[in-house]
């Protein structure tokens, strides 16, 4: 009998569910429709590539993988300027906002999330006002960027996204204000050692900033554009700003899920089990799963509810949804899988500098009550005889009882990615200080160092623990 799975979202956590599931529908002989809702007229498209595009790197239409006509002509209902208006989970149905009901034996919400906005920023109608979550909004950026009436841009935030867009205007030949809270860049991966070393290498590149506690707290316009922003409780400092990027955070987007009586944390993320299934005030709801920006996830350090909304964690997640909705089916419990705790490996480029970091910082440690030591050390990469050798400065945070490691910083002109993934599995499996030390590692000079950064670091926090 056929099962029909619908799915709200077409971002990268609803496109890996429908992926999957198809995938494992074929290899299981499972006989699924597959329906795929989603708002925008667009396929799959790879969202993080677009500050790339405003760089100049390629066009911003190079960051579409597939357009909808794909997926339709492998047999899933792939429906675009599609909206749901209501979730019934009591008689499995959703009702559009067509008027037509569509029934569903699974259904997986991954409505994603939307920016974090100023209620006077929300609610102005001036130009030049932007966010950064979609091709739209790269398109118009783009189209102020070419324009030649923008001399100065504020970008709102210190985050990935506020930082790309900063490094996007910069390389547009606009001077750039970069405008967030203290004391230092990327808190939620970086330390404010680590983060003031990517300050200091974008300030270099002609942006400033201002990191104090100052709201906007009013705007000029010039004929209907933004021309400056005033910050301070009494709009003590005019900053000039044909343009403005506003890039404070995402918020999940859940107010289809509340609406149905799908309870969400204090995160703002809807609640899931193990198994990711939503979770209503009666129980947790065996046929409607949830995944993505659009819910919270628990902390694989601290054990604490958190947002971890990165494109690789919902790929995760999207495989555990898929194994379970076939496992559901076959009735077999052994195809069944478990999301665990999340360690949130994050890399990035920007402004031409790479940054990693898995674990927990050293603040957010303090903050669940762990005590902490830390170990930092700067290397190049290979050989200084060897063109291209770099220098990486890497941060290692342990447990300060048990010396296990917790946490992993780096920052470098060339690509951390693999180390950063090293890390993760590290702390994972629980490795230690002393571990990291005395682990053999693989050595020729044109790609790696004899004793390498990661030796160095924990050397360097061994050192702490013997002192204290």
């Amino acid at each position: 009998m056929t099962k029909t799975a619908v799915i709200i979202g077409g971002g990268i956590s609803g496109i890996f569910v429908m992926k999957d599931l198809q995938e494992k529908s074929i290899a299981t002989k499972e006989d699924i429709k597959i329906v795929l809702l989603k708002r925008e007229d667009t396929g799959w498209v790879s969202v993080c590539g677009l500050p790339y595009a405003l760089r100049g790197w390629y066009e911003i239409d190079k960051v579409v993988i597939n357009k909808p006509e794909f997926f339709s002509e492998q047999g899933v209902d792939f429906r675009t300027k599609t909206e749901v208006e209501r979730i019934n989970t009591d008689d499995k149905t959703l009702k559009l906002k067509t008027g037509e009901t569509l029934k569903y034996d699974y259904l997986v919400i991954a409505t994603g999330r939307k920016p974090a906005l100023p209620e006077m920023i929300e609610k102005s109608t001036m130009k030049n006002i932007f966010t950064l979550s979609t091709m739209e909004d790269a398109y118009n950026i783009e189209a102020a960027f070419k324009s030649g009436e923008v001399k100065n841009a504020l970008v709102r935030g210190r985050g990935i996204i506020a930082l790309q867009a900063a490094a996007a205007a910069a390389a547009n030949h606009i001077k750039t204000t970069v405008l967030a809270g203290p004391p230092s860049l990327l808190p939620g991966g970086l330390d404010p050692d680590m983060g003031d070393m990517l300050k200091e290498w974008m300030q270099k590149q002609g942006i400033e900033f201002i990191l104090e506690n100052q709201p906007i707290s009013s705007l000029k316009e010039d004929g209907g554009r933004v021309s400056s922003v005033l910050i301070g409780p009494r709009g003590e400092k005019e900053i000039p700003a044909e343009m403005v990027v506003v890039a404070m955070g995402m918020r999940p987007n859940v107010r289809l899920a509340e609406e149905a009586g799908i309870e969400v944390g204090d995160t703002g993320g809807i609640i899931t089990d193990n198994s990711l299934h939503a979770k209503t005030k009666k129980s947790y709801l065996k046929e409607v799963f949830a995944l993505g920006d659009c819910i919270e996830v628990i902390d694989g350090i601290t054990l604490r509810p958190k947002l971890n909304q990165l494109a690789s964690t919902s790929v995760v997640q999207a495989n555990v949804i898929s194994d379970n909705i076939i496992s559901d089916i076959k009735g077999n419990p052994c195809l069944y899988s478990s999301y665990d705790p999340c360690m949130g490996p994050v890399v990035a480029e920007i402004a031409g500098l790479n940054f990693g970091s898995v674990g927990v910082t050293t603040e957010a440690a303090g903050r669940a009550g762990i005590k902490t030591i830390s170990g930092k050390a700067t290397k190049l990469t290979k050989a200084r005889y060897f063109p291209g050798a770099k220098p990486l400065t890497m941060k290692l945070i342990f447990d300060a009882f048990s010396m296990k490691l917790l946490g992993a910083q780096m920052i470098s002109e060339v690509p951390v990615s693999d180390r950063v993934n090293e890390m993760a599995v590290a702390i994972r499996a629980c490795v230690n200080a002393e571990d990291l030390r005395n682990t053999e590692r693989c050595f020729d000079p044109s790609l790696s160092l004899l004793v390498d950064v990661t030796v160095d670091a924990a050397e360097d926090a061994l050192k702490s623990k013997s002192v204290c």
